[in-house]
């Protein structure tokens, strides 16, 4: 497994919100994260960036204990992640946005900012656009190469389909796609959106209350029925 989840538990100040969870991630492999609002997805995703502390539990990254560790020396092992929300610097320029993405993670910028363009070409008439002038989608296309101009082998991925247009929301899907098939990266992906969730896994974990309560199989995913058990039935 590239990421091992065992009992783990977290909250803010003394408000308990993760309840023991265990999961695993393997290679090149996209595991969804389902449930409603309040559920302590997001919660889940920021403990295991390092961005919230865990307050009991062990998570590892390819076999290394990265509990303890701050967000950016995770980032710089290959943890990649794009919060909820995007987050980008609003007042820089696409490019610059990009280049902090790499200097984050000490990338030679020269060397990985073409890379990330290749793969997300929408971003390239966009290079001296100021990064909040972009649409929500455009946005969300930029925090993603931000991310991957750290070049991560892990990505964390929170809610990336909210307030993006339809259009845009199947271009990102297209790009996790080949993100995965082509370029090896394991993702971990919290969604309310459905059909972009069923789309991209092999597996999906049910989150309620704090806790992963069932995970669904290959087939069971593609059981539209069977996830509404769960979800209420729509995306």
């Amino acid at each position: 497994m590239m990421l091992e989840v065992r009992d783990l538990r977290s909250g803010y100040g003394r408000i308990p919100i993760l309840h023991g969870v265990s999961l695993g991630v393997g290679e090149r492999e996209t595991v969804g994260v389902l449930g409603h609002n309040g559920m302590g997805k997001s919660t889940l995703i920021k403990t295991l960036m390092g961005a919230l502390p865990a307050t009991a539990g062990r998570i590892a990254f390819e076999d290394n204990d990265v509990t303890g560790l701050p967000s950016h020396r995770r980032a710089r092992l290959g943890i990649g992640y794009v919060p909820q929300g995007r987050e980008i610097f609003s007042n820089l320029s696409v490019r610059d946005n990009l280049r902090m993405g790499a200097a984050g993670a000490g990338a030679d910028e020269r060397a990985v900012i073409p890379e990330v363009l290749e793969t997300l070409p929408r971003l390239k008439p966009l290079l001296d656009r100021i990064g909040g002038s972009l649409s929500g989608g455009e946005q969300q296309i930029l925090a993603i190469g931000r991310t991957l101009c750290a070049r991560p082998r892990l990505l964390l991925l929170d809610e990336p389909t909210e307030g993006v247009q339809p259009s845009i929301i199947d271009l990102i899907g297209d790009i996790f796609h080949e993100l995965r098939d082509r370029q090896g990266l394991a993702m971990l992906l919290v969604e309310q959106n459905l059909d972009f969730i069923v789309d991209l896994c092999s597996r999906v974990l049910i989150m309620q209350k704090g806790k992963i309560v069932r995970e669904l199989s290959r087939a069971e995913v593609d059981d539209p029925a069977l996830i509404g058990e769960f979800f209420g039935g729509g995306s």
